[in-house]
């Protein structure tokens, strides 16, 4: 069983920034894919980035040059740090991880960026 649990969200103004940290209950370095997802409360959960154990990053096109995900493979952490927040960044983050066939997911963390 994986437990993924996530932490560093809360209320920032536009234009701050937060860094967002995912703590696994076992090595980052077996999981095949780990990402990034939110969903903005009344919307569907979107992918926000992923990370691949070969090291390929990819961004949704939103959060590009703003958002950057990386890992901790000493910590067995995936972290978010987000940079230059907007109110559409407001929404639960969730952590998720690929391990052989199944994903496993974390409870989420609240991010609100007011204006």
């Amino acid at each position: 069983q994986v437990q993924l649990v996530e932490s560093g969200g809360g209320l920032v103004q536009a234009g701050g920034t937060l860094k967002l940290s995912c703590a696994a209950s076992r090595s980052t370095l077996s999981f095949n894919f780990m990402a990034w997802y939110r969903q903005p409360t009344g919307k569907d959960r979107e992918l926000v980035a992923t990370l691949t154990n070969g090291g390929m990053l990819t961004y949704a096109d939103s959060v590009k040059g703003r958002f950057t995900i990386s890992k901790s493979n000493a910590k067995n952490t995936l972290y978010l740090q987000m940079n230059n927040l907007k109110p559409e960044d407001t929404a639960v983050y969730y952590c998720a991880a690929d391990l052989f066939s199944a994903r496993y997911w974390g409870r989420g963390t609240q991010v609100t960026v007011s204006s």
